[in-house]
């Protein structure tokens, strides 16, 4: 499966004084989304580094449509767009309970050798999971 959902809950903290979602904080979302879609796949963001590799953001947008309020429960939609030779793409969406879609979004990182801190292939077992879904 190319994509990944996840519900997270907007805490107040995460408002501004407007009451909705601070637009930065969307890239928290997006960034557990994608945390989620690699467990998920089986791949612990946490281990790939310990084995030396980093996957540093190269490139998001957002695209805001609606806003989310305080308490809404959203789901959060990662779908991986491609895997290029040391580039991986994701699309995001943000939907809340009444499943009107309120904010997109896409990201493009870098596997990165965190020795030489020069971009790199990803490893090989990685390479393996996403075959099937690119």
């Amino acid at each position: 499966m190319n994509f990944h959902e996840f519900k997270v809950r907007v805490r107040y903290a995460e408002t501004d004084q407007m009451g909705v979602v601070y637009h930065g904080n969307y890239a928290q979302y997006f960034e557990m989304g994608r945390v989620e879609w690699l467990r998920n796949l089986g791949v612990s963001y946490k281990s790939m580094e310990e084995e030396g590799i980093m996957l540093p953001v190269v490139s998001l947008t957002m695209n805001y449509k609606k806003p989310a309020r305080y308490d809404d429960l959203l789901t959060v939609r990662t779908i991986l767009k491609k895997q290029e030779s040391v580039k991986i793409e994701f699309d995001y969406e943000i939907e809340n309970e009444a499943g009107e879609l309120l904010t997109t979004g896409n990201s493009i990182l870098v596997f990165v050798n965190m020795k030489t801190g020069r971009p790199t292939a990803p490893p090989e077992y990685i390479k393996e999971k996403l075959k099937p879904l690119v």
